[in-house]
Formats: C-alpha cells, sequence, structure tokens
C-alpha cells in the first residue's frame, strides 16, 4: 500500500509519546513541528510536500487521538494493582532441552501463597521472571544455557480488570504510552485475559504505581 503524507506523518508523530501527549493537549505547535519533520516526511513520501500538507495532516491526528483518548476516559473500565518486589528476571535462548526443565520450576513456586512466576516462550527466547528467592533454582535450571540477559530487584505491577476492559480498545497503549512519558522502562510486559503486568525497575516503582492508578482518571 502506498504512503500518503498523513500515514508519514503518523509514523514520525508515533515514535514519540511526547509529541502524542502534546497533540491530544493541544500544546504543539503544528507549523513549527512540521517544519522540524519536513524532510523526513519527504524522504518517506518520496515526493516534494507542503508544510501546509503536513500542518493539516498533524492537524487531523491530533483529533483522531483526542476522539480515542476521550472514549477511553469514558469507558467503564473498573481495576485494581497489585505490586510484587523483589522479582528475579533471566532471559535465554529457546531450547526444547531447557523447556523440559520448567516443570520442577512450576511444581516448587507456590503463587496462591504470595509468589510470583511469570514465564513466556517466544518463538526463539524464553523469559522468567520470579520471586527472588527461587533465583538459585532459576539459576540452576539455566546452567548450560545461551543466557541473554538477568536482573534482579525488579517489581511487578499488575493491573486485574474488570468491567469493559476486553471491549475497549486502546487500554494496553495508554498505559504504556503514560509509562514512557514519565520515563518509566519497562523490562517485561505480560498480557493475559484480565490481567496486565508491567515489570520495572525498583526504583521506578512507586511513579509507575502512581501513573497506573490514575490510568483512567485523568490524571
Amino acid at each position: 500500500m502506498a504512503e500518503t503524507v498523513s500515514s508519514c506523518v503518523k509514523r514520525i508523530v508515533d515514535k514519540s509519546p511526547f509529541i502524542h501527549e502534546m497533540l491530544i493537549n493541544g500544546i504543539l505547535s503544528y507549523s513549527n513541528y512540521a517544519s522540524s519533520i519536513h524532510s523526513e516526511v519527504e524522504r518517506l513520501y518520496t515526493k516534494e510536500v507542503k508544510i501546509s500538507a503536513i500542518v493539516m495532516a498533524l492537524r487531523r491526528y491530533a483529533d483522531e487521538l483526542r476522539r480515542g483518548n476521550e472514549k477511553r476516559s469514558s469507558a467503564s473500565v473498573d481495576y485494581g494493582i497489585v505490586m510484587k518486589t523483589n522479582i528475579f528476571d533471566l532471559n535465554l535462548v529457546r531450547r526444547d532441552q531447557f523447556i523440559s526443565k520448567l516443570a520442577s520450576l512450576y511444581s516448587q513456586v507456590s503463587v496462591e501463597k504470595g509468589d510470583f512466576l511469570n514465564i513466556t516462550l517466544g518463538s526463539h527466547e524464553v523469559s522468567i521472571a520470579v520471586s527472588e528467592k527461587y533465583c538459585d533454582l532459576v539459576s540452576s535450571l539455566a546452567e548450560g544455557e545461551e543466557v541473554l540477559n538477568q536482573m534482579d530487584d525488579l517489581v511487578a505491577l499488575s493491573l486485574v480488570f474488570t468491567g469493559e476492559f476486553l471491549q475497549t480498545p486502546g487500554v494496553v497503549y495508554e498505559a504504556v504510552r503514560r509509562l514512557a512519558w514519565e520515563q518509566i522502562n519497562v523490562i517485561e510486559i505480560v498480557s493475559t485475559m484480565n490481567e496486565l503486568t508491567f515489570v520495572i525497575r525498583r526504583e521506578d516503582s512507586m511513579r509507575a504505581f502512581d501513573v497506573l492508578q490514575g490510568l483512567f482518571n485523568g490524571v
């Protein structure tokens, strides 16, 4: 599908949550921003583009973003937040021999007693986020495997939804956008039918809690 000026502008804007926020709040100078992205729009569009066309595309996208934001804000989405501290996160290359070891981890971690465990199986990687007291167990299971990254002293913030969560588009986007606006780096994102979990650094946890607590309160 051929690019349009509008689609090029959207691609550029979508790379920055800060510009998103400014468009929604009506505090962005369309003409100044259009001038600053003029060359990039022309590169993507592969033709000459007038500044006025970029300004028009920005105005239309701002209206679109505001409508989406108003719809999310008025949605009847109820949720609670559960915080788990002392999380250990491990990422490694996926191999069948390691997958077969995970049963022993499941058998020893007790979520019912307050432990945290999430295992994400990607096509090429495996991610394990677990309570730190199981760090030695996970490390022993991963012995000889190709570890990509590991971090400790993390926090898991889980949004547990009721209401119209499944019928409300943009909930995950809105949460990620607000965290990005506050410069909060997300280590892991885990999504199930009614839960959305962010694994983050401990030093970001209270700011992230405040951001997520006000997700649909206009905060």
